[in-house]
């Protein structure tokens, strides 16, 4: 317990240097060393009796935040009671600093997530909401947006969607007049998440319209779950282009990482549907290495070969497999909440079918085409290949008396005119980048070569300090 107890306290010495020096890479390192004490916490088997020890060591009697604090945690800690009484003299008149107060109330609501007491946390945060609102220190951004972390995820786990929306918009508007980009990334993020799990689509369109993300200055793991929810949100309106460049760019942006795998397995769903919906097909390597490998967990080929099923249902244009996979796999693609976007690939399905048979048939009846596609109706086959070919999906047209569909004959497509305007699209695009490319060559640097001397210098600096950086282990703040 000592030994959890000095780790915490080092701790507390980075978090001072953060106020002092208005450092957020302090800050950095602390929450880099908090999974592995978040483990050690629970594997100690008293983790509540260790934060009791910190609260009794670290916080005066007469500050406003130690009785919230030792009514979940406890009262004072029986072990080294000799060394508390000394601690707690010497630090009675002390003035706690706004970084370790909130990392205290951090870690009181990890421990209490993972032991599992879920309505004392929530309690427990509203606390710490009065709290936040108290503080106003820019080396207090990652720790309050760490906060509300765990405040919108107690809410989700408790099943409370709607009370939790007043408090994350508020704290939206006053992360925004302070500036704050990493607590204004993360609740538009939460914000949006709350308003996915409820389906209420159109206030989470209003809220990517009317505010404005700090892409630039968030962290990327922020950024990447910004982009996913914004395309599952484009997705289910319809805006499929949209889709899948921000779906793409949240894979991009994710942190490649284990502790990323499952947001990255879900972000790769998400973007095999959306380009089925497009109407293209996923490369195979998407699956290989998933649905396929032998040597693979249970978890993760059972977790890609439901859209495996889907894509090659699609891709062979057969609606009665495409049935049976949906029905298969129905709870798989209502757990990961890709149900009604998958229904949607209904009509994919039935235009690639149409158009297999145009290209396999000269003429063929629609009643064949009905018995083909598993179709309900003559009727219904008819306006389908209508808006096929009035899509541009196919090349071809119906005779209604005779209830046939005949076939175009493909013309040489090098014959016409569109391989030259394609050609002198290109030979356009080249020659206006080359223009661009002189214009910006044409004029010599006002300095005569003073600020390349003078930028020299400063790259061998950061060259310099690069090195250091690699040298001491710290290349992850030199980065920051």
């Amino acid at each position: 317990m000592s030994e959890l107890v000095n780790e915490i306290d080092q701790s507390f010495v980075l978090l001072g240097k953060a106020s002092v020096n208005f450092d957020n890479r302090y800050v950095s390192k602390v929450f880099r060393e908090l999974g592995p004490l978040r483990r050690n916490l629970v594997k100690s088997g008293k983790p509540l009796e260790v934060l009791s020890t910190v609260v009794n060591k670290t916080y005066p009697e007469s500050h406003p935040n130690v009785g919230a604090l030792r009514q979940i945690v406890g009262g004072s800690s029986t072990i080294e009671s000799d060394s508390m009484e000394i601690d707690n003299t010497e630090t009675s008149d002390a003035e706690i600093l706004p970084e370790i107060d909130l990392y205290v109330h951090l870690l009181v609501q990890v421990v209490l997530l993972d032991l599992g007491e879920l309505e004392k946390l929530d309690s427990f945060n509203n606390t710490i909401i009065d709290i936040l609102q108290n503080y106003n220190k820019r080396s207090l951004d990652f720790i309050q947006a760490k906060i509300w972390f765990y405040i919108a995820r107690t809410k989700e786990l408790i099943g409370d969607f709607l009370t939790i929306r007043p408090a994350l918009l508020n704290a939206l508007r006053t992360s925004t007049l302070r500036h704050d980009d990493e607590t204004t990334g993360s609740v538009i993020t939460f914000l949006l998440r709350n308003y996915l799990l409820t389906h209420d689509i159109n206030q989470a369109s209003n809220l990517v319209e009317k505010t404005v993300f700090p892409e630039h200055s968030a962290g990327n793991a922020i950024v990447a779950r910004y982009y996913y929810y914004v395309a599952k949100i484009h997705a289910i309106q319809l805006d499929y282009s949209s889709a899948h460049e921000c779906c793409i760019t949240s894979i991009r942006k994710c942190p490649q990482t284990q502790l990323a795998s499952g947001f990255i397995k879900s972000s790769s769903k998400l973007n095999i549907v959306i380009e089925l919906l497009m109407g293209d097909v996923p490369e195979l390597k998407v699956f290989k290495n998933n649905a396929n490998d032998a040597t693979a967990s249970n978890e993760v080929a059972s977790s890609f070969l439901p859209y495996f099923e889907v894509t090659r249902a699609v891709k062979l244009g057969d609606l009665k497999l495409f049935s049976e996979v949906l029905k298969k796999y129905e709870d798989v693609f209502k757990k990961d909440d890709y149900y009604t976007l998958i229904l949607r690939l209904r009509q994919n399905v039935i235009k690639t079918g149409i158009r297999i048979i145009s290209l396999s048939y000269a003429k063929i009846s629609l009643k064949d085409i009905c018995i083909k596609l598993h179709l309900d109706s003559e009727e219904s086959t008819e306006y389908i290949v209508s808006k096929a070919i009035r899509d541009g999906v196919i090349e071809a047209s119906i005779n209604h008396e005779h209830g046939y569909m005949q076939s175009k004959e493909l013309l040489d497509i090098y014959s016409t005119k569109l391989p030259q305007s394609e050609f002198n699209q290109r030979i356009k695009f080249c020659l206006s980048l080359r223009s661009d490319s002189v214009k910006s060559m044409r004029y010599p640097s006002i300095n005569d070569g003073k600020g390349d001397v003078k930028n020299g210098l400063e790259g061998k600096d950061d060259e310099f300090d690069l090195l250091k950086a690699i040298e001491e282990g710290d290349l992850d703040d030199f980065i920051d």
